[in-house]
């Protein structure tokens, strides 16, 4: 796949150019063997948390740090934000990362292949006298060799789901020495901020059933899957003026090969409609609530997040019934699709890991509940309803609650 982008500098683009397996594991070995150690033994934690990570950017990793924040301002935590997205490969530039007071326990929302080069460019001694926790998101159910890696530069690790949790449980050190702890995104628990934009303002018709699928060509175009909606959607409306799917596509400019894959999946579609701007946080959230029905057909999500958020703001959700997402979905709460699990193939050789597996839609269900969804506004309410319902109970504050309890601070 290409990934060239003209905003890389030449020598970024150089180090592309190189074969992807060796250069993976050059970069992600070199960098965790310079980058600082942890204390093996944390010295007692402090009053509060840090959180590090892409803050800056639209990323799934970015939102799940700025969630972190909000839920610990929501809950009087003393925190502070280290953004280190202009350290990390494509981020922005922002100021240089300002440290906590010694004592205080780092959360790194970076996953093991970038933890490294992150913690290299991190403030000298930033890590000393302090526990380092890892907050990893990964999408199969088998870990990759290269994360075992990180396992030198973390006390503990945080995961967003079950799922990821049980993937990452088979490499921990059996003597328990690295404490696992389920931490889900608290969507339920910070304000959700949403901008005034109704559908006029993104030029959505007021009286089409529109379908909105979601996705980063970051996060990789083969496991969030929108060329299976795509097909769903046109097995289920064909040419139906009145019927609009909404594909947001993230990152586009970055993986022009990938975009080009969505282009001719679509190819003349009067009824497709591809949305590639930048939008601010409050902004996404407001094209979520124009729209009527959600679709997410993932191969496998370590959590869900465009999903989740929809169904706090009340939306009828059609989701892959497998992976992450099954932590805040049920079949009240969500249309969950049925599914066979085939071999994981990622052309990109970064969801890779020996004997992985991840999910294949039916796609002729998922046009089912398309059609079902899109003539029955009563359902899509009732569903909705039950999805906020679900959302509010299972994705609230009380696993960060206690995680941060665990380590030892007031909370």
């Amino acid at each position: 796949m290409g990934e060239s982008s003209p905003s890389l500098s030449p020598l970024h683009r150089a180090w592309r150019k190189l074969p992807q397996g060796p250069r993976r594991w050059a970069f992600v070995r070199g960098t965790t063997m310079l980058a600082p150690k942890p204390d093996r033994v944390p010295a007692p934690v402090t009053a509060g948390v840090g959180v590090v990570g892409e803050v800056s950017r639209a990323s799934g990793l970015g939102t799940g740090a700025r969630l972190m924040g909000a839920a610990l301002e929501a809950q009087g935590i003393a925190h502070w934000m280290l953004d280190i997205g202009d350290r990390l490969p494509g981020g922005a530039v922002v100021p240089p990362a300002v440290m906590p007071p010694p004592g205080v326990p780092l959360v790194f929302h970076v996953n093991p292949p970038s933890l490294g080069w992150a913690m290299l460019r991190l403030p000298k001694d930033a890590l000393a006298g302090r526990r380092v926790i890892g907050y990893w998101a990964w999408e199969l159910p088998v870990m990759p060799a290269l994360w075992r890696v990180g396992l030198q530069l973390v006390h503990e690790i945080w995961v967003p789901s079950r799922f990821t949790a049980a993937a990452i449980a088979q490499m921990l050190p059996a003597d328990g020495r690295i404490k696992l702890h389920v931490v889900p995104h608290p969507v339920a628990a910070v304000p959700q901020e949403r901008s005034p934009l109704d559908r006029a303002a993104f030029g959505l018709p007021e009286t089409a059933v529109v379908v909105l699928c979601g996705f980063n060509l970051a996060s990789s175009l083969v496991r969030k899957n929108p060329l299976a909606a795509i097909a769903a959607f046109k097995a289920a409306f064909g040419s139906r003026s009145d019927r609009l799917l909404v594909l947001k596509v993230g990152h586009a400019h970055h993986f022009p090969d990938d975009f080009a894959q969505i282009r001719a999946a679509v190819a003349d579609a009067g009824n497709i409609r591809i949305v590639t701007a930048e939008l601010s946080v409050g902004d996404t959230h407001a094209l979520t609530a124009c729209a009527d029905i959600v679709l997410s057909l993932h191969r496998s999500e370590g959590f869900g997040l465009l999903p989740a958020e929809a169904m706090l703001l009340g939306r009828a959700v059609i989701a892959t019934g497998w992976s992450g997402n099954m932590d805040f979905m049920d079949a009240q709460s969500a249309a969950l699709v049925g599914y066979r699990l085939v071999p994981a193939v990622d052309p990109r050789g970064v969801l890779v890991a020996p004997g992985a597996i991840w999910a294949e839609a039916d796609i002729g269900e998922a046009a089912g509940w398309l059609q079902r969804f899109a003539g029955d506004a009563g359902l899509r309410a009732a569903f909705g309803a039950r999805a906020t319902a679900m959302v509010r109970e299972r994705l609230v504050a009380a696993p960060l609650h206690a995680a941060v309890t665990a380590l030892g601070l007031p909370a």
